[in-house]
């Protein structure tokens, strides 16, 4: 429960950076980013491991980097779902998820350094 409430709060950050880097990307509330953070952890969870597989001769021919086209589908798809979060457009989701996706790795790094020198 602990890592789950950990990556939540990374996801949050993120997100809330994202939004204030990437431009044609809004969040209206504070609810929302809670809300945002919470489901882009649920769909990286449980769909995108489900569409990797099912594009898995694409995402070969093309050494990964169709991944990437998943990943700002998955940010995309966020959007649709919380009111609130607002995305202008394809292209802006996919910056935003590689931005989301640099900025939760450091975050996650910077997290997991500290606690193993404690």
């Amino acid at each position: 429960m602990k890592r789950f409430l950990l990556r939540w709060l990374i996801n949050g950050i993120s997100l809330f950076l994202v939004v204030h880097i990437v431009s044609g990307i809004s969040i209206s509330s504070w609810l929302a980013t809670i809300a945002a953070a919470l489901v882009l952890g649920l769909l990286n969870a449980f769909v995108r491991p489900v569409l990797i597989v099912l594009t898995l001769p694409v995402n070969i021919l093309t050494l990964g980097l169709f991944t990437l086209i998943i990943n700002g589908f998955i940010f995309y798809l966020v959007a649709q779902l919380v009111h609130g979060f607002v995305i202008a457009g394809y292209w802006h989701a996919f910056l935003g998820a590689l931005v989301f996706s640099i900025i939760s790795s450091l975050l996650s790094l910077l997290i997991s350094s500290e606690s193993n020198q404690n």
